[in-house]
């Protein structure tokens, strides 16, 4: 599933194609995602204009001037494509001939916005799924509601950190994916980021001192900074709003890498693999204490 960096990048991919731009028409392929859409999704959102994006957690929200959020989520394998206005004529041949590709078969909402280009929403197993509702009560949404700080602000931080976990006996590995302590978090950044901060992802997180707790904040919005600049990770079918593949991947330290010598520098470890709460968890028992 998409993390807090692929979110954030797809987001940053689609503002400079969506906002100020208004909707001119909405084609809603299917009833449902992993949820039904909203009642009349297409009118509710044809008409208004787009005046920011943002990102809370994993969550995409396009604020309109209508008063509403649009409010996505990718689940695993939603993707946005932008038709830039200017695609059209290239695909078609003929300038001013207003054609573009026919839809793919998992091409499940198509936005067309009021400078010609188009936003396509793609997810071939339909986990992501969408809603609407009063920007005003945006944050005491369902899903938005009891989330934790976003990591990259000066929410989180190491009193907040110590405060959200002192009466956890649970690995900081579980602890930290749990988004009322810190939003966005996933499993992929969580074990960098104990990589880099020498923590053992089984450590009962009221074990931790206040020191190391430091380093992890810091740490946590250095890794999660490197990923957004590299565009995210691609795993499966993950891509950018642009189609392009992020290469954070290319950067783990250790995810994905059992078996593998660790390259902490001085650390002569191997990487070792676990499960822990249903997720594989990477890590160096050398140098991760």
């Amino acid at each position: 599933m998409p993390e807090l960096p692929e979110v954030e990048t797809v987001m940053r991919g689609l503002e400079p194609h969506m906002i100020g731009r208004k909707i001119n028409h909405v084609e809603q392929r299917r009833a449902d995602l992993r949820f039904p859409f909203p009642e009349n999704f297409p009118t509710r959102l044809m008409g208004a204009e787009i005046i920011s994006l943002s990102r809370r957690a994993k969550y995409i929200l396009v604020q309109l001037d209508s008063g509403e959020s649009w409010m996505i989520h990718l689940g695993m394998t939603g993707r946005f494509t932008i038709n830039a206005a200017g695609d059209v004529k290239a695909s078609s041949g003929q300038a001013g001939h207003n054609s573009w590709p026919l839809a793919e078969p998992h091409d499940h909402v198509i936005i067309t916005l009021d400078d010609g280009g188009r936003v396509v929403y793609n997810d071939v197993r339909r986990f992501g799924y969408m809603d609407l509702f009063a920007t005003a009560n945006e944050l005491d949404h369902p899903s938005l509601a009891n989330i934790g700080p976003e990591p990259l602000s000066d929410k989180f931080n190491t009193k907040q950190l110590a405060n959200a976990i002192q009466k956890k006996k649970s690995a900081i590995k579980s602890v930290m994916l749990d988004q009322a302590v810190v939003a966005g978090l996933g499993n992929i950044y969580i074990c960098e980021a104990l990589w880099r901060s020498n923590i053992n992802p089984k450590t009962p997180a009221n074990k931790i001192s206040t020191k190391r707790l430091s380093l992890l904040v810091d740490v946590v919005k250095e890794v999660l900074s490197d990923a957004i600049a590299a565009g995210g990770s691609s795993l499966k079918d993950y891509r950018k709003a642009d189609g392009e593949l992020g290469y954070f991947q290319h950067q783990w330290d250790a995810y994905g890498k059992e078996g593998e010598e660790c390259g902490k520098e001085g650390c002569d470890g191997i990487i070792q693999r676990f499960t822990q709460s249903g997720r594989s968890t990477f890590y160096c028992p050398k140098h991760q204490k």
